[in-house]
């Protein structure tokens, strides 16, 4: 069983790798699952294609937030190590040259957005609505991505580190998507099923003091506690059809390095254990935490105002075995790199009470998770 420290050196050969406090899953080898295929028919794919394969191989990736965009999931061997992942031996960060930087769309068109989105709530026609933006950096070479992937994770010892080729991994300049997340999508042992989604949030301050107020505001606050009630409510209804208990206590506040979160730990048992971890991520995707609610109207106001690609961004990037278990998270704090391109991605739930220039602050809190870690000092 390999030591987590391989994870990076594993990254430099094109593997997909998934890291947690807990444990480390590394996927070699992979081919496509549907290759060219949309995000939903991969994900319909996965488990006829695990029925042919022997013990050891998973399905591992990462399907779009539109599941009609291309997928990324591949079918592969994977070994699990316990363990977060390490830095390889020798590993030194260096810091990378930033030659230029884009924001998109500006922060004034941004806020401008929201408050777009907030005329279309007091209309009526749409409850929430989660709106991203992004960050382009070039750098002077190109970003080392196994370098990158470890400063995450020594960053984000709570979050998933995850790096997952989005192109083929064995031609040169291909994309990658790389990022720490904090969100549990699922995870599914048997008839087990756990869930933690986030939604209401707020930036963290150096200051300990200020920082313990606005996490004790988070908690008080009606407008977050009503954009975190969207999301476990449309969780809680997705998953009553496949199991006979769901459990759903009050919210509780989740610290990253960055934010503060309202995060719900919602378990349940599944009706029946041929219901895989993957139905259950078609069931539930996209959640309200990263789409908004009602789903479609949220999905075609973003659609009509967004400005950016997601891609994979703000999608369910995981793994799926032969058993049917598997562990997703939300595609959030995240980036895509290619070369010496590399765009950061942040999103903010609107719901009517939301400040436009206070989603601004929060989409550039969020994003810092992967900006300090790529342009570190």
């Amino acid at each position: 069983m390999p030591e987590p420290a391989a994870a990076t050196l594993a990254v430099r050969a094109g593997a997909t790798v998934f890291s947690d406090a807990k444990s480390t899953l590394v996927q070699t080898g992979p081919r496509p699952l549907v290759p060219g295929g949309s995000g939903a028919e991969q994900l319909r794919s996965t488990g006829r294609a695990l029925e042919e394969e022997p013990e050891g191989v998973v399905v591992a990736g990462a399907v779009p937030f539109d599941l009609s965009a291309p997928g990324a999931l591949r079918v592969g061997p994977a070994v699990r190590s316990p363990g977060p992942l390490m830095p390889a031996a020798g590993y030194l960060p260096a810091p990378a040259t930033v030659a230029r930087s884009r924001p998109h769309p500006s922060p004034a068109a941004y806020a401008a957005a929201v408050r777009e989105v907030l005329a279309r709530i007091e209309a009526g026609e749409v409850q929430k609505v989660v709106l991203a933006r992004s960050l382009e950096l070039t750098a002077l070479v190109d970003w080392p991505v196994p370098e990158l992937v470890a400063e995450l994770a020594a960053r984000n010892p709570a979050a998933t580190t995850l790096a997952v080729p989005v192109d083929d991994p064995a031609q040169p300049g291909g994309r990658w998507l790389v990022g720490a997340s904090p969100e549990l999508l699922l995870r599914r042992r048997g008839p087990s099923v756990l869930l933690r989604p986030l939604a209401g949030s707020v930036p963290r301050s150096p200051e300990p003091e200020e920082d313990l107020r606005r996490a004790d505001a988070l908690m008080a606050s009606d407008k977050d506690r009503r954009e975190h009630a969207y999301v476990v409510d449309a969780v809680v209804e997705a998953l009553r059809p496949f199991c006979r208990t769901v459990n759903a206590p009050e919210p509780e506040l989740l610290a990253t390095p960055t934010v503060w979160h309202l995060a719900t730990r919602i378990t349940a048992l599944l009706n029946d254990t041929g219901t895989t971890s993957v139905d259950l991520v078609a069931a539930l995707h996209p959640t309200p935490a990263v789409g908004g609610w009602p789903r479609r109207a949220a999905v075609q106001a973003i659609r009509e105002v967004e400005e950016v690609d997601r891609g994979c961004y703000a999608g369910a990037v995981g793994w799926q075995d032969g058993d049917g278990d598997g562990e997703w998270v939300v595609g959030v704090r995240c980036a895509e790199v290619a070369g010496n391109l590399m765009r950061i991605l942040g999103g903010a739930g609107i719901v009517a009470g939301s400040d436009p220039d206070a989603e601004v602050r929060e989409t550039a809190a969020k994003m810092r998770t992967v900006l300090e870690a790529a342009v570190r000092r």
